[in-house]
């Protein structure tokens, strides 16, 4: 990050003033003392003029590295040593020729005068520099704020390494105190007011700062910092509230769907069982046996598609509420297919699930609940086909190892683009949506069972049957061997 690089510390070229370094003034200063009696050393035996421009050069050197007095000192020390060796009569600081006097208090007032503009352009060029890293700096939280790269902890570590602090806290203001909402760095304040330097956000937030008092400069680059964060937490607000829309625009799209399979699905089940009912229910009508037998199975086949229908619409439902807390551990599948195939007339399953099978990480009765509405779509949409169940260990979970379960029919399949569609809620396999038309039940089953294998920490896959027809493909994880809730 560009503030990384452009951190302001105390150890900078320069202060936030304007001002040099202390050390760097010190080194003038040395400088200024020593360089004029080394140039006179090695150009005693020039002309006035020419020691003159060295120690000129001198000067300007001088203040290049320590600024204005160091400088000053400069040229002033060379003019007693030009006057003391160079202007006759030498050896003595008496000048007895006027045009040597006017020539040393030129070269003085040149030597300040360059050394003035010197100083000020070394300044305005630390300046700039300094100016060029701010600028640096800010575009780059500028560019967090529309890439929407930042969090607050990344924030302030940024904040603590652009201003070498040693820890940075974001304060919010509670019913009674400040509390510390998040914080980077060692032995952070635990209040504003111990903060060494702090930045109010707003009535509710105050940034401090914790290892040495800022400048001027560094408060309003401080303040500039203080204004990202406040858009920080705006977007965070804004996404949180973007969140609950969508929830909200899912959860109305739910009660909508919902409300219409009641309004159509139920009625058929509610139908056939009143007419089934109603007919018993006539004295002047006699029965056979067979009869009777008949519209009593029609009741109970009718009230099982009713219970399979809000079984799977309360599931939807808890599904959406994230309200589904699986408690999983060891389950082999040979124990679960037995209730999961209930109902389903024996001779339309086939199962090859191997006895010896290493036990998978799942909820049982969220399990069975997968396959049972896998095989039972399997059965609607493939009348005519056999349903292979196939068990194997083989691929991985998140990393884990892992056991399959194919369920496999050789009905007319779903098209590859469609695959993904076929797991949303009322969606039905034949890719007709909830509405007058259409097949039976509601399209919840499969959107129902991937909600409950993904939440169980599994996949469910499905491909094309090699020959025609769909495979859905359980995947759990191999077992720990231990029981546990899962959030």
């Amino acid at each position: 990050m560009t503030a990384r690089q452009t951190r302001l510390t105390p150890d900078s070229s320069s202060t936030p003033h304007g001002k040099l370094h202390g050390k760097r003034v010190v080194a003038g200063f040395v400088l200024a003392v020593v360089l004029p009696i080394v140039v006179q050393l090695f150009t005693g035996h020039l002309s006035l003029q020419n020691t003159m421009v060295v120690q000129l050069a001198v000067t300007v050197a001088v203040a290049l590295l320590g600024g204005l007095w160091p400088a000053v000192l400069a040229a002033l020390w060379a003019t007693l040593i030009l006057n003391f060796y160079s202007a006759a009569p030498v050896g003595t600081l008496h000048i007895h020729d006027p045009e040597n006097l006017v020539t040393l208090i030129v070269f003085v007032l040149v030597a300040v005068a360059v050394a003035l503009a010197v100083d000020q352009s070394a300044r305005r060029s630390q300046e700039a520099i300094r100016a060029g890293a701010e600028a640096a700096t800010l575009s780059e939280l500028a560019r967090g704020i529309i890439a929407s790269e930042d969090t607050v902890q990344v924030f302030l570590k940024q904040v603590r390494e652009h201003f070498g602090m040693s820890s940075v806290v974001l304060f919010r203001k509670g019913t009674e105190r400040w509390f510390a909402e998040a914080s980077v760095g060692v032995n952070p304040p635990k209040t504003p007011e111990e903060a060494d330097a702090r930045e109010e956000i707003s009535r509710q937030l105050v940034l401090g700062l914790s290892g040495r008092e800022l400048s001027s400069r560094e408060r309003r680059l401080l303040n500039a910092f203080g204004a990202h964060l406040l858009a920080l937490e705006q977007r965070v607000a804004l996404n949180q509230t973007q969140r609950e829309n969508r929830q909200l625009s899912q959860d109305n799209k739910m009660r909508t769907s919902i409300l219409r399979a009641v309004s159509h699905d139920l009625r058929t089940p509610l139908a056939g069982i009143k007419l089934a009912v109603s007919s018993l229910r006539q004295s002047e009508v006699t029965f056979s046996p067979e009869d009777e037998a008949e519209l009593l199975a029609t009741i109970e086949h009718y009230s099982d598609k009713m219970e399979a229908l809000v079984g799977n619409l309360l599931d939807m439902s808890r599904l959406s509420a994230q309200m589904v807390l699986p408690v999983v551990g060891p389950v082999s599948w040979q124990e679960i297919l037995p209730a999961a195939l209930h109902g389903v007339p024996e001779e339309r399953v086939r199962r090859e699930v191997p006895p010896n099978m290493p036990a998978i990480e799942a909820d049982s009765g969220l399990l069975e609940r997968v396959i049972a509405n896998i095989v039972e779509n399997a059965v609607k949409y493939a009348p005519d086909s056999e349903i292979l169940v196939v068990g194997s260990v083989g691929g991985t979970v998140s990393g884990h190892p892992a056991s399959e379960l194919r369920i496999v029919d050789h009905g007319k399949g779903v098209p590859a683009a469609e695959v993904m569609a076929m797991f949303r809620p009322f969606q039905r396999l034949d890719d007709v949506s909830y509405g007058p038309q259409g097949g039976s039940g509601v399209g919840l089953g499969l959107a129902v069972a991937k909600g409950f294998t993904e939440i169980m920490g599994g996949v469910l896959e499905a491909e094309k049957t090699p020959g025609g027809g769909l495979t859905m493909i359980i995947r759990m994880p191999l077992s720990t061997g231990v029981m546990r809730t899962l959030s």
